[in-house]
């Protein structure tokens, strides 16, 4: 398209063609503040429900305890008490774990705590 050419909107196009641009300015805005805090929604509902952290975002890379052992180099038993809270893992163990994840070890812990919480608050 040459300078001399022109394209005609309608007043309404032109404003949802605004709209848009700022809807995109502002995506590009939360990713660029993004942290690594960020949970995907399948899991945040997963973890309302009361599943632990561990198992949402698992399930929902569609991964099984031995995938994620395999990825981690961790025990898959050991991975399993850390799900169930029986242990709590080391720094570098949920390091690994989180990696894998995509996320940090802070949003591991502070769900897991929160999950854990509930559930002693229910028995």
């Amino acid at each position: 398209m040459t300078e001399s050419q022109t394209i005609t909107l309608t007043r309404k196009q032109y404003h949802a063609l605004l709209n848009h641009k700022e809807e995109l300015e502002e995506r590009l805005a939360a990713l660029d503040a993004d942290d690594g805090n960020r949970i995907p929604h399948e899991v945040a509902l997963a973890i309302m429900r009361g599943d632990s952290p561990f198992v949402a975002f698992r399930h929902h890379l569609g991964i099984t305890l031995r995938d994620l052992s395999k990825r981690t180099g961790i025990g898959a038993s050991y991975l399993s008490e850390i799900e169930r809270g029986i242990k709590s893992g080391s720094a570098a163990t949920l390091s690994q774990i989180a990696t894998v994840f995509s996320t940090t070890i802070d949003t591991l812990v502070t769900m897991h705590n929160h999950t854990a919480a509930k559930l002693k608050a229910k028995t």
